[in-house]
């Protein structure tokens, strides 16, 4: 048998990014074979994954990036906030991140099926929870583009959003205002154009509803349940929301203030925390 030396499970370690005792024994089981041992942690990855199934991955780490136009977030989940919160986690998170934006994959199932390294990206979220020792899943990708984007991650690595707009240049602080009024009051639709329909029909029968529980007459349910949807608007479209920094103002408001024409063309925010 080979002598397993500490270059080598040193040069394994960075090709991996397994523990040292991992890449120690996986040499030794492989007389040396780095293929052979790359092959033996993937697997062990793969019966942890097995084992690990039915397992809730509510814990993880959520990044948002902005390159040239192009802003993405994407989560990779994990069990426990200790393994969230590792160094080595977070790296992978970032570098998948990367990965996908550099290619401006289209879905989540594309991010999964680019090349990281030696292996498929879904592969090696596969080997990490061989590492770790606990179930990972990617969950949450998605993207926007425009002519300035903007990405936020709030502190903890559990929230981020991103946000497109109609114009170039945008001031890097009205940008991040904006990112953080998503983060903040968690909007469902840029404006009422956009509210998705059985959302609206929902609300309005809930409106409805509750006229008629306090006792309002029937032939103004409707009349009411209008005023009361009015009130909706204003509470799920970003551009109608009250300004966070001024509450005398609208998003819309401000960010017209900021540059005349200027608006929201896309957002997108995604969280692991319980609303």
């Amino acid at each position: 048998m080979a002598q397993v030396t500490m270059a080598d499970i040193t040069k394994l370690r960075k090709m991996t990014g397994a523990g040292m005792m991992d890449c120690k024994n996986a040499l030794n089981e492989a007389d040396n074979d780095y293929d052979k041992a790359m092959e033996i942690i993937r697997k062990k990855g793969q019966a942890v994954a097995a084992k690990r199934s039915d397992r809730e991955a509510s814990e993880g780490c959520v990044i948002g990036k902005s390159v040239d136009g192009y802003a993405a977030i994407i989560a990779l989940k994990c069990e426990t906030d200790f393994v969230a919160k590792n160094a080595d986690f977070v790296a992978l998170t970032n570098e998948i991140l990367d990965l996908a934006i550099a290619n401006k994959s289209a879905d989540l199932e594309a991010v999964k099926a680019l090349t990281l390294g030696n292996a498929t990206v879904a592969d090696a979220v596969v080997d990490r929870s061989g590492i770790t020792g606990e179930k990972m899943e990617l969950d949450g990708y998605s993207f926007v583009k425009g002519e300035t984007t903007v990405a936020y991650i709030h502190p903890g690595n559990k929230l981020a959003t991103i946000v497109a707009f109609n114009q170039a240049g945008v001031d890097s602080q009205v940008a991040r205002d904006i990112a953080m009024q998503v983060a903040a009051m968690n909007p469902i639709a840029i404006d009422r154009a956009s509210v998705p329909a059985e959302v609206l029909e929902k609300e309005k029968a809930i409106a409805a509803d509750k006229a008629r529980e306090e006792g309002k007459p029937e032939n103004m349910i409707e009349k009411i349940a209008e005023g009361r949807i009015g009130k909706f608007y204003k509470e799920v479209c970003l551009l109608e929301q009250e300004f966070v920094k001024d509450s005398k103002l609208t998003v819309a408001q401000y960010l017209d203030k900021a540059s005349k024409g200027l608006t929201v063309t896309d957002f997108k925010r995604f969280t692991l925390n319980v609303e």
